[in-house]
């Protein structure tokens, strides 16, 4: 079976293929010819993940899944959300954004935070959605040089170490991707 993943980004690509079984065949938008940055306009992490599926289905033509990411931080109240790629600039670079939030949170004792994920699956004409949720904390300091994005500061419940301080594998079980990852194969076997 062949499906495509609504991404470039190589991190995510890399994680989801650690998950798949080799019977399911992971394509890139680059794979398809779709070089586009597709608009993420919607107001929610759903919304970006259904623009990124639909956008692929119509344009391409192709059964697809899509996802978006947002890291919901309590004492910012869910900031930065649908925006946290974006969340110190445009530019979307993952150093900005962890300076960012390390100075917003500075001083500040409740450090809950989950990452949320929605996979948004497009096929045989229907839509479906599965949600991965990781909780945890921010740290007061970077740690590892794994993983991408907010990796080095979010510390996953019941751990002490962040996520870039960990395997790939044991990401992969507590991680907000990794569970609806998990639930989109589960429903994929069905």
């Amino acid at each position: 079976m062949k499906l495509v993943f609504a991404s470039n980004n190589k991190n995510k690509i890399q994680e989801i293929k650690h998950q798949l079984p080799v019977d399911i065949e992971l394509l890139s938008l680059e794979d398809i010819g779709c070089n586009q940055d597709i608009p993420e306009t919607a107001n929610t992490i759903e919304g970006n993940a259904i623009l990124k599926a639909n956008y692929v289905t119509k344009n391409y033509g192709y059964d697809c899944f899509a996802d978006d990411t947002g890291l919901e931080v309590d004492a910012l109240n869910g900031a930065p959300g649908v925006y946290s790629a974006r969340y110190a600039g445009d530019q979307k670079d993952a150093n900005d954004n962890i300076n960012k939030i390390l100075n917003e949170l500075n001083g500040i004792t409740n450090r809950k935070a989950n990452f949320k994920t929605v996979i948004a699956l497009n096929l045989n004409g229907k839509q479906y959605l599965f949600t991965g949720i990781a909780k945890g904390e921010i740290t007061i300091d970077r740690s590892g040089n794994k993983g991408f994005g907010y990796d080095p500061v979010f510390k996953p419940e019941g751990k002490n170490l962040t996520f870039a301080e960990i395997s790939l594998e044991e990401k992969t079980i507590l991680s907000h991707r990794g569970k609806a990852v998990t639930q989109l194969l589960d429903f994929l076997k069905k």
